[in-house]
């Protein structure tokens, strides 16, 4: 597929070396050279330095035989970004992407709109990741969830601690526990010193395991059980960083919970957000580094901490110094991908990264029209996904076992009308199922065929 990616910035060059690395023709347009320069040392693209909304630059890029075109320049009026998308679609691109920093265009008049325009999809990272902290704010059990058919089939991740009874354990006396409750469920994949691997039944669980369970609504809670996991209800919450994940956030929140404080260090930005957000937010002006700043703004009452400021460092290092205050629910927004485990080792509940879920929504684009969702996960390297089975596709000529598919991907669960279970190897995927899929990356292509 070829793909042109207006932008270097961070999501921009996120999405250039991951789509280049599942082997798609990927062009950069950036009008900053040493972006371009430090992309191409990293990744099999090529680059134009230029301008992305004139006609010449989209016409030398290639824009006319496009299949996607990504406009995601984080750095100037996002108007360009819109602009841009529309001139490629105009010049002959087969679909069109565009960021914005505005809510006011992803309502549904305003992307109804766009869409007669010819934009096939705007995105928003930092609403994209608000959201993302916001659902894990109702689910504090587990260090990521997700959804499939309305939670017909939910996906948990759960991160082992020194007390889990998971430890030492292998897959296999680990199902012979929950089976004996009549509970549906399925180990999918499991993330080890940085490495995600597809379990087989002698895979043994180790400490610090991220371990992704997919299983039937009623399952989860007998899982949580065992586990000895347990939902924290939210209704206090101190958010430091008061930029734009911050801010929606802190409004978004602000409709379910009783208190939520924002703490920023810059006098003008607080007084921007006193009046910007609801009046049961209070923004605080102050420096999260200074420890006695939290001690004042009563911390330790506090049921959930968020650190979005913008810095890994200090988001992490708030996040230690909020667990050690005793808060029980911490999130960081962390956008270094090395950083991500060592955030989760060092005492965030969970990790937050705008470029790879912003990439997931994306990535949906490059596959086949039968895919449904595609969700990228903090703390692996996989992808999630929801199909729709059409009837005829290879995935359905079949049981799973006697189909070849990917080493490296694993059907998890199936909805089948009002009926959700456990995928297995006699299974036999039929027309019109939903089905929930985990595959790395090397196997993401092949996984799209089944289904075509």
């Amino acid at each position: 597929m070829k793909i042109i990616i207006e932008g270097a910035g961070e999501v921009g060059s996120h999405l250039a070396k991951m789509l280049s690395n599942m082997g798609n023709d990927i062009t950069v347009i950036d009008a900053d050279e040493k972006k371009l320069s430090k992309l191409a040392s990293m990744s099999d693209v090529s680059s134009i330095q230029g301008p992305s909304s004139t006609i010449k630059v989209l016409k030398e890029a290639g824009a006319g035989k496009a299949d996607l075109f990504i406009a995601v320049n984080p750095f100037t009026s996002q108007g360009v970004n819109i602009v841009s998308a529309l001139l490629a679609k105009k010049l002959g691109c087969r679909k069109v992407c565009a960021r914005v920093d505005n809510e006011e265009f992803l309502t549904y008049e305003n992307r109804y709109l766009f869409t007669e325009m010819g934009i096939d999809m705007m995105f928003h990272p930092e609403k994209i990741a608000a959201d993302e902290i916001a659902d894990l704010l109702k689910r504090t059990a587990s260090t990521e969830s997700m959804d499939f058919a309305k939670g017909k089939l939910q996906m948990a991740v759960f991160k082992l601690e020194e007390d889990s009874p998971l430890l030492d354990l292998n897959i296999m006396e680990f199902s012979a526990k929950i089976h004996s409750q009549n509970t549906q469920f399925r180990v999918v994949a499991i993330t080890r010193d940085d490495q995600t691997l597809i379990p087989g039944p002698d895979t043994r669980f180790r400490y610090h395991d991220l371990v992704f369970i997919i299983s039937t609504r009623e399952g989860i809670r007998v899982i949580m059980d065992f586990l000895g996991k347990s939902n924290i209800e939210v209704n206090k919450m101190m958010i430091v960083g008061g930029g734009p994940i911050g801010e929606i956030l802190a409004n978004a929140m602000s409709k379910t919970i009783d208190e939520v404080k924002i703490i920023d260090p810059d006098l003008s930005r607080c007084e921007e957000l006193r009046s910007r957000t609801a009046s049961n937010v209070t923004v605080v002006h102050g420096d999260i580094r200074n420890s006695d700043v939290l001690i004042e703004e009563n911390i330790k009452a506090m049921d959930a901490f968020v650190a979005v400021t913008g810095n890994d460092e200090e988001n992490v290092l708030a996040c230690v110094v909020a667990r050690r205050f005793g808060v029980p629910r911490t999130i960081a927004e962390v956008e270094n991908l090395e950083y991500i485990s060592l955030a989760e080792q060092l005492g965030a509940d969970s990790v937050i990264n705008k470029k790879m879920i912003t990439a997931g929504k994306i990535f949906k684009m490059t596959l086949s029209s039968k895919v449904h969702f595609v969700k990228s996960m903090a703390g692996t390297k996989a992808e999630v996904m929801e199909y729709i089975v059409s009837s005829g596709s290879r995935i359905t000529t079949a049981p799973l076992k006697d189909l070849g598919f990917p080493e490296n991907a694993i059907v998890g669960g199936v909805i089948r009308g009002k009926e959700a279970f456990i995928a297995v190897g006699n299974t036999r995927i039929e027309p019109y199922d939903r089905v929930a899929v985990f595959a790395l990356p090397d196997a993401v292509k092949e996984v799209d065929r089944f289904f075509k």
